[in-house]
């Protein structure tokens, strides 16, 4: 079975080589667009990680973030920021408001997955071997 990841991306040329890459290594990817759609499907599909994008339409990656892990049955799913902000502060700001991990854009398509891969747990909390968060 392959695993879902959702993809919170409102530009249209990043969703695609995420798409891509992730496909090209056996993921199911689902998107959404903006935060308020992104917050819905991932209720629906319990998503194994969310890429989530800070700077959205309607409602930015901190606010998305934040009300992911209201959601008790997100409790145990990965976030990860994919995001341009890159400046001081922008990396602890984004973990601080629920994100377990941040990947700065461009993203390198020879390292994306596996770095992508590194923030996978399984749904009872243990980390996947060799992922970056067990060391």
């Amino acid at each position: 079975m392959k695993r879902t990841i959702l993809l919170i991306e409102d530009n249209e040329q990043n969703r695609y080589m995420t798409t891509f890459l992730l496909e090209k290594h056996g993921y199911e990817v689902v998107s959404a667009v903006d935060g308020p759609s992104g917050i819905e499907m991932a209720s629906s599909v319990q998503p194994c990680l969310i890429l989530l994008d800070i700077q959205l339409p309607q409602m930015d990656g901190h606010a998305v973030a934040r009300a992911l892990r209201q959601n008790p049955s997100l409790d145990r799913v990965p976030i990860v920021a994919v995001t341009s902000y890159a400046m001081v502060g922008d990396r602890e700001s984004i973990l601080a408001s629920g994100c377990d991990g941040y990947m700065e854009k461009p993203i390198n398509p020879e390292t994306f997955v596996a770095e992508m891969e590194g923030y996978l747990h399984s749904r009872d909390g243990k980390l996947v071997p060799g992922s970056n968060r067990d060391r």
